[in-house]
């Protein structure tokens, strides 16, 4: 049944009546000031938070950021729309406050249906900008409609004459947006990093319901009890289900300041394996239980740095999640030193609870955005650096991608310095756009660029891990022992065609591996 239907018979108070036939009370205006505040400050909670519920099965693409951000806006304008048609059949504030009770209803199914319908979509073979407008139309659309239906109806309540009428419009939109601002900032700073997206959702249902019944006292109906019993449900399952994971599988889900995290345990090769994950498909880190080594086959080719300069004894990784490289570094070369730039000061805590990170002088954490630490950097102080920094499903920060990025890490390593690039990318076909202009990229910098498969058997055209070395001396072993020349092998003969040079100014980034990201989904 229509929630704007359910609002005419949603309320049998007589005071309710008596104040909705005459001139709105002072009591009546503050109430529905705070209503048009606090939906506003919903709006922009419910659409951060939809990013962090869509990223473990879809990931953080621009394709999820476009989906979410263009259905809301389709959702409030329609709701706008709306508002605006009822209002002129007589404004009520049973009717106002049976749409914002509805709403926290919506919210509620968003809580209860989204881990089941996300993992249909996760399964489903279609493209993932198709997956992200159906998840955010499932599951953000229906609450946003009611919730843009709220400004324009709480307007012609409070509009008592022509005269007031621009004023009256005036406060209520500025009200409005600084509730939008005051959830952005609550939002961010607050709810997520602290109180997590589940329990995010929780409040938000609530805090709906809560306006609700300030405008008007809720009669006991069937409806609004079952509308609280799905609130409950939802969270029943949600809590069940995480005490569950977190039984079987040692199962974590952990909201930062910057990534959604899952970290449990599985098994792969046979042997006990815990992994971190910020997205559907990949493993952002892993290590086996049995001996602490890393579970990420592309990281043995970092190795090739000791090969290149024997004489390695200070590095830089940009992007640390798991740690699994600077613990196998400084095992490698006992009186080496490495530098860990990772932007998420969590990343490195939960690296010291679940992948066995302890505290040693030779690993230094600095927790700051890869570019800014390497606009900063000294001259001349490393003899490799690492990248390793990933958003989600192969996207990487395009500031790191660019041809000034590049010239600063340049400018950080030593004469004969080398630096090694981690790449999700496929090797030919429409896949391999971001590989080109990335080679391209580095080609305009670096003297030498070679390209290294970390597994040969992977089709050529289906995504997968990449190694990228550049240096300023030719790419050949320099070490006695030749220990790591069966990676040597795994060297690209051919040269990668021309391709755009990437720039702060112009680097679609984003585009080109949304190309890969879409094969990749299509072909899992």
């Amino acid at each position: 049944m229509c929630p704007l239907f359910c609002a005419r018979t949603a309320y049998r108070n007589p005071r309710v009546n008596k104040i909705e036939s005459g001139a709105m009370s002072r009591l009546s205006k503050i109430v529905i000031d705070i209503a048009v505040f606090g939906c506003g400050a919903v709006v922009m909670v419910y659409e951060i938070v939809g990013s962090r519920v869509i990223a473990p099965y879809i990931g953080t693409s621009t394709y999820t950021w476009t989906s979410l951000i263009g259905v809301i806006l389709a959702a409030l304008s329609l709701g706008y729309w709306l508002g605006g048609r009822w209002a002129d059949k007589g404004p009520k504030l049973s009717v106002l406050a049976a749409v914002i009770f509805f709403a926290g209803a919506m919210v509620s199914v968003t809580i209860l249906i989204k881990e089941p319908a996300l993992a249909v979509l996760s399964g489903a073979t279609l493209p993932i900008e198709i997956a992200a407008v159906i998840a955010a139309l499932l599951l953000f659309a229906p609450a946003s409609v009611l919730l843009g239906f709220v400004s324009p109806y709480a307007i012609r309540l409070s509009v008592e004459s022509i005269a007031q009428t621009g004023r009256t419009i005036g406060r209520l939109y500025a009200l409005s947006t600084i509730g939008s601002i005051a959830g952005t900032f609550f939002a961010g700073f607050f709810l997520i990093p602290f109180v997590g997206t589940n329990r995010t959702l929780y409040l938000l249902a609530a805090a709906l319901f809560l306006i609700s019944f300030a405008i008007v006292p809720m009669a006991r109906t069937n409806s609004r009890i079952a509308a609280l019993l799905i609130l409950f449900l939802g969270i029943a399952l949600t809590e069940g289900q995480a005490l569950v994971l977190h039984s079987a599988n040692n199962y974590h889900d952990i909201d930062t300041e910057y990534n959604r995290v899952r970290i449990f345990d599985t098994v792969k090769n046979g042997r006990p394996l815990r992994v971190m994950m910020i997205d559907p498909f990949i493993y952002q880190s892993s290590v086996y239980l049995d001996t602490r080594e890393s579970g990420a086959d592309y990281m043995r080719f970092y190795e090739l740095a000791f090969d290149f300069k024997p004489q390695l004894s200070r590095a830089l990784l940009i992007g640390g999640a798991g740690y699994g490289f600077p613990r196998r570094f400084v095992n490698i070369r006992e009186r080496a030193t490495i530098d860990v730039v990772e932007i998420d000061p969590a990343m490195t805590t939960l690296a010291k609870r679940h992948f066995y990170l302890r505290d040693d002088p030779r690993i230094r954490s600095v927790h700051a955005d890869g570019r800014i630490f390497l606009n900063k950097a000294e001259r001349s102080i490393y003899d490799a650096v690492f990248v390793d920094a990933f958003n989600s499903l192969f996207s990487v920060p395009f500031h790191l991608t660019t041809l000034e990025a590049v010239q600063k890490i340049r400018r950080t390593l030593k004469q004969d310095g080398v630096v090694l690039v981690n790449i999700g990318t496929a090797l030919e076909g429409e896949g391999s756009r971001f590989l080109d202009a990335e080679a391209a990229t580095y080609q305009a910098v670096f003297e030498y660029v070679e390209i290294y498969r970390v597994d040969v058997s992977k089709p050529r055209d289906r995504i997968q891990n990449v190694i990228l070395a550049a240096s300023s001396r030719p790419l050949v072993s320099r070490s006695a022992g030749h220990r790591r020349h069966g990676m040597l092998d795994n060297a690209e003969k051919e040269r990668r065609p021309a391709a755009l040079i990437l720039t702060d100014d112009l680097a679609p980034v984003e585009r080109m591996i949304s190309i890969a990201q879409s094969r990749f989904s299509a072909k899992r």
